[in-house]
């Protein structure tokens, strides 16, 4: 792609927005950003950007900012219909997101990872056995690195590891990853996408351009991605927990296997590991385990070396992140847990006595499904921010004589109510099954403010 004078539109302007305006007029590209926020919102952005050259629009997209452009990179926080990319359409401009400008300029292999729930785990993982393998590995994405920043560093022997969103798949044209793993596809982000189905297909992109040499890693266990083996031209691979697959990885006897299709390529059939080593807690983390381990295999790693990098690695922050033990109540930050099957993963990883913290901002969700599960784990359930009356509305007709529900409308007081009752032994579990953004700047940010009035609880009890 040559840049040398061409005008260039960057709608949005959160990270890989901002990345990608200087990496553009870095490569002489005449760059204009737009934005509906304020220029008081972006006043940490606006100074970096002028100072490069580039012309900010802030307070909302003009109509002729759109026009005559070559290029326009939008946001993944961009609708993708929004009117005015529409008629850019219209007129024959190219629209694509910061992945696919990022693909363009990446010289080595990518392995690309999407779902519904695990991106993060299973992204930060495959690096790591990538790297413990001896691959020169770079990891970003929609992990909070964007891609277009690690275009500098990468070389042609380099591994790119990338979480990808279903935003960031609606915007590729020609993305083509050498290995694609699709973890899981449960209902998420319906605010935008509209229907299941719609989501469900903007996952399916990550293999439009794959070929027969590449790979697609598919969740045997996953009905929706099962469907998705006939919507690619590369070699199929399958992770599944509950059952042996015929390629990919399985468990058996308490340890992960690793076996290709027919015995004859380098891999053939071997051991991983046992499970007893691995240390992420929840059945959904053996999940993300075994794609990222069949991810590496087919990379080249050595069994041994995938060993040892899943046996070292950690929970990442705001996934089932262990807090504090307080009074013998364990305080678990799930923050990530942005959507309801992602909050009934974090349910399923303890048997009972659990305090939950639901809420935030809604995406079309549906919240009776949490019904059984709550019956069964919960002692109370403490609902925040703007979902709370439709969470508390959808669980209130099954909910069990036992099971308390506390409009708590702040994480504060949903946590220092939920420390006043509960007892040694229980578990208060932040896991909302709702975007941040009514109360926070994101998920990080809010599962940043649970840890500080977790430690501050913690601190005044010693």
């Amino acid at each position: 792609m040559n840049l040398k004078d061409k005008r260039v539109l960057v709608v949005g302007l959160g990270r890989s927005g901002v990345a990608s305006a200087l990496f553009l007029k870095a490569r002489g590209a005449r760059v204009t950003v737009s934005d509906t926020k304020s220029g008081d919102e972006l006043r940490n952005e606006i100074p970096t950007l002028l100072d490069h050259g580039i012309t900010v629009e802030t307070g909302g997209h003009g109509e002729r900012t759109f026009r005559g452009q070559d290029l326009i990179v939008v946001s993944p926080g961009v609708p993708v219909d929004a009117p005015t990319l529409a008629q850019a359409r219209a007129l024959g401009e190219e629209v694509i997101g910061e992945i696919e400008l990022a693909s363009q300029f990446l010289p080595g292999p990518m392995v690309a990872i999407t779902g519904s729930n695990g991106k993060t785990t299973t992204t930060t993982l495959a690096g790591e056995i990538l790297s413990a393998g001896g691959f020169p590995t770079l990891v970003g994405g929609n992990i909070g690195t964007p891609a277009i920043s690690l275009v500098e560093q990468a070389k042609p022997e380099t591994v790119i590891v990338l979480e990808v969103s279903s935003f960031q798949l609606e915007t590729i044209q020609a993305f083509r990853p050498k290995v694609a793993v699709v973890l899981n596809v449960t209902p998420d982000h319906l605010d935008r996408h509209k229907t299941f189905e719609a989501y469900a297909d903007a996952k399916a992109r990550m293999f439009e351009n794959q070929r027969s040499d590449d790979f697609a890693v598919l969740n045997a266990d996953d009905p929706t991605c099962v469907a998705m083996a006939q919507q690619t031209l590369a070699q199929v691979f399958w992770f599944s927990r509950q059952k042996e697959v015929r390629q990919g990885t399985w468990v058996r006897d308490g340890n992960i296997l690793f076996r290709d299709g027919d015995g004859q390529g380098k891999s053939g059939q071997c051991e991983i590991m046992p499970l007893s080593e691995i240390l992420l807690k929840g059945a959904h983390n053996l999940e993300n385990v075994l794609a990222a381990a069949c991810a590496g295999v087919l990379m080249g790693c050595e069994a041994k070396k995938i060993r040892q990098a899943v046996h070292d690695f950690k929970a990442v922050e705001h996934r089932l992140e262990f807090v504090a033990t307080i009074g013998g109540v364990d305080y678990y930050n799930d923050s990530k847990a942005t959507n309801v099957d992602a909050t009934i993963k974090a349910l399923e990883s303890f048997p009972a006595n659990i305090h939950l913290i639901l809420g935030g901002k809604d995406k079309g969700s549906d919240y009776t499904v949490l019904s059984e599960l709550l019956q069964k784990r919960v002692k109370s359930v403490y609902t925040i921010g703007a979902a709370a009356e439709k969470i508390e509305s959808q669980i209130a007709s099954s909910r069990s004589a036992n099971l308390e529900v506390v409009h708590a409308e702040t994480l504060e007081n949903a946590i220092r109510k939920a420390h006043a009752v509960a007892a040694p032994g229980d578990v208060v579990l932040l896991a909302p099954a709702c975007a941040s953004f009514d109360q926070f700047k994101n998920y990080e940010h809010r599962g940043q403010v649970f840890k500080e009035i977790v430690r501050g609880l913690a601190a005044d009890s010693a």
